[in-house]
Order: C-alpha cells, then structure tokens, then sequence
C-alpha cells in the first residue's frame, strides 16, 4: 500500500499516498459528520460559504489570483453523503514542487491555503460573512429545487427516503427548502465553529511528496494548532453494522408526475453474513445489472426491451442494492416481472461461469483503474477510511477473485425486496 496514515491528534489523521503518476499534487480535508435532520441543511451551506473567503483571502476573486500564482492550480468543495453520515470535502490541484520554474514550494502553498479556507474562513469576532450566508442560501434553494429536473436521481433519492424516513441515508444531501430561511448567521457560525472542532477530520495529500515534510508542515501550521482533540463523531457503516430485518411485504410506491419516461426504482436488502460480503456482494451486482454484460442489461433492455436503461447499484455502507429502469409507462407489470425473474434465477443458480468471471473481470479492471486517476484513489481510501476496513487495492482484487458461484447463490437466497418506488404520469 503506498499510503501511509498517522494521527496528528485525536479525531484527525493525516493520509499521505505516494505516487510518481502524476504531475501534480492533491491536498484535500474531509470532515465527517452524521447526517440529522436538524443540521443537514447547514452542512450543506457550509463548504460552499468557506469557499468565499479566508482572513487573508477575503473574497473569491483574490482566491482564484492566488489559485493562478500557483501556475493555475484548481480549488474546489462540495458534499457527499456516505451511509450514515455527511462528508464535507475541499480539495486543492496543484503541480508538483519539481515543474515550478523558480523552486517555489507549490505544495506548501496548496497545503496552506486549503487549511486557511477550511479552519481560517473571513469571521469577525466569531461570525461568518453575512453576505456569504445569503448568496449561498439563495444557491442552495435553487439547488434542491432543480433535484426534479433529473428524474433518474429523483426516483432514486426518493426510494431511499421512503426506505429510511427522515434520518441518517434516507435524507438528502443538500437539506431541506423550508430549513433555509430560519437559518441565520449567528446559528450557522456557531455551528461552524462546532463542527471544526468537533467532527472526525481527515487530510489527505497525493502526489510525489515526501511524507515526512508534509507531516511536520501540517504540525506546525497554526490552524492544526487550534484543533482541539475530538473523539471521531461520525456513524461507522460496513458489513459487521448493518442489521437488516426481513420485510414480510413490500412496500409498493407510486408518484404521478408529469414525465413522458416511468422511473422504476426497487430497493432490495441484503440479510446475509457471509464472511466474504462485500466482495461477493460485489460480484452479485455486477451479475445483475452492473455493466453491460449484466442480467439486467442483457434480458431487460436487449431481449426484452422493455427498458431504456437497465442497471443496479451497491451502496455496501448499507447493504443495499438498487435497481434502476427508465421504461414505458405501460411496460411497468412486465417490466417487473422480468426483473424479479432474474432476482429467482440467480437464486436458483441459473447463471454460467462466464458471467461469474465477466463480472469478476469488470470490477478487478475497474479496481486497477482506481490508482490511474489520482482523485479517484483519494475517494477510494476516504471510504476505506470512513468504513474503518483499510482494505488495500491488492488486498480487494484478491478478496474478488476468490468469491466462489456458490457463495453467490447463498447471498442471492439472502436478498429481499424492500420497497418498488414507480414515478409515472
């Protein structure tokens, strides 16, 4: 593995990946946090008010002049949701130390600067920018509001409401409309305030680096300095937390909207505890509708055509999987019986021992393709991290290779459908 972690204090941790891949350097600040109803809207405003201004930095426009003296690098935030939990993530691109044409410490720079725009944001006394707060809330309400304009997520994001309700993985990511009004500058400050020293705080660097400087760099910055220690307040998702309850009848959604296309989304559960889950869960998806190879693509769509778009989804943070079709309104029975068709014939056995190795080469190419984009390998170990199962990409191709056609069958016995949502006019 070439990342190496170490703990800078309790509750925050410094990830350095060691690479000669790319030209240029990554540093990045994950901070993880529970996802509540009563601060998810919050977090969401959050990254994107910090990216206004630093004390020293006061505005956007001298952000970027500083992003441009760093021969172009490129700044940018947003949040995820993970399982349970909310991540915020800033992260900064720069080039690497050896192709800056005065011997300027670019890294440095990058590191510093991204530090300043997470822990050192334009304040006074305590408060953050009033005129942020309402750019941002304005950004944020046309940002939940256009979610209906993409239908796939729509139904999708729908789904998992109506599987979770109104906490942890069932709330969306970018809060709430009607949140936004009540939330003033005094209450988001001190929220702010509350989050940075409170919440489980990762740093990750890539790139040609040496781990040692940047350790001692970040020891000595005085925004590391004003970190108290924390314990990690965030939920841990894996295969070993997930309880699932076997649901007797499924719950059957149907939302009428004006669409030409239905949207069917079907929830399922995975009840099993096989000692190899996430690797044979893995498996089982692409099997089913991961790829083009997949039972899904190839009866739903091709053969039957019944289908636009015909494919599913793992969320292993919550032992979930997600089937997703864009079909003809009138093709909804059909459509749904073939899909529970394959669900019985994986269950029964009824795939061959090529599908099992297409889909163990699909996701072992995708798995080798994780250290090709810096980026991509600094998600890869945000969920290692957050999951706490610090599997290495060896460690994860060997745990796919050995996932045997019966252990298949046992977790396909394992699946349950919770909830078909249908969004139709």
């Amino acid at each position: 593995m070439n990342k190496i972690s170490t703990e800078l204090k309790q509750g925050i941790k410094l990830h350095c990946i060691k690479t000669d891949l790319y030209k240029t350097d990554i540093s990045c600040i994950i901070i993880t946090t529970p996802l509540k109803r009563e601060t998810v809207t919050k977090n969401a405003l959050i990254p994107f008010m910090l990216r206004r201004g630093t004390k020293r930095l006061p505005n956007q426009y001298l952000i970027n002049k500083e992003m441009e003296n760093m021969y172009g690098a490129s700044f940018n935030c947003g949040i995820d949701k993970m399982g349970d939990n909310v991540i915020l993530k800033f992260y900064i691109e720069s080039i690497s130390n050896e192709y800056a044409l005065n011997n300027e410490n670019i890294l440095k720079l990058n590191i510093e600067n991204i530090l300043d725009i997470v822990f050192n944001p334009l304040q006074d006394d305590g408060i953050l920018s009033k005129d942020f707060l309402k750019i941002e809330k304005d950004n944020l309400k046309n940002a939940i509001e256009s979610k209906i304009d993409d239908k796939d997520f729509y139904a999708l994001d729908n789904c998992i409401a109506s599987m979770y309700g109104e906490s942890g993985f069932g709330l969306y990511k970018y809060g709430y409309v009607e949140d936004i009004d009540t939330i003033t500058i005094e209450e988001i400050s001190e929220y702010y305030n509350w989050l940075i020293q409170n919440s489980k705080i990762d740093i990750f660097v890539s790139g040609n680096i040496d781990k040692k400087s940047v350790k001692q760099l970040l020891i000595e910055n005085e925004n590391i300095k004003r970190l108290r220690p924390r314990i990690e307040n965030y939920i841990l998702n894996n295969e070993y937390t997930e309880s699932k309850q076997i649901v007797e009848q499924e719950k059957v959604i149907e939302e009428k909207m004006d669409v030409t296309q239905g949207k069917l989304v079907i929830g399922l559960d995975i009840l099993s505890n096989l000692e190899n889950l996430q690797a044979v869960s893995l498996v089982y998806n692409a099997i089913l509708g991961d790829g083009a190879n997949s039972m899904m693509f190839q009866n739903v769509r091709e053969k039957a055509g019944l289908a636009y778009s015909a494919k599913s989804m793992l969320v292993k943070q919550k032992l979930n999987i997600f089937i997703r079709c864009g079909i003809q309104i009138e093709n909804y029975e059909k459509a749904l019986e073939i899909i529970k068709c394959q669900l019985e014939n994986i269950k029964k056995g009824e795939f061959s021992d090529e599908d099992v190795f297409n889909a163990k080469t699909y996701l072992i190419s995708g798995i080798k393709n994780v250290e090709e984009e810096q980026d991509t390998e600094i998600v890869y170990y945000i969920g290692q991290e957050i999951s706490k199962t610090n599997m290495s990409l060896e460690e994860y191709i060997q745990r796919v290779e050995k996932v045997t056609r019966e252990e298949i069958i046992e977790l396909a016995k394992s699946i349950n459908i919770n909830t078909i949502y249908f969004l139709r006019n």
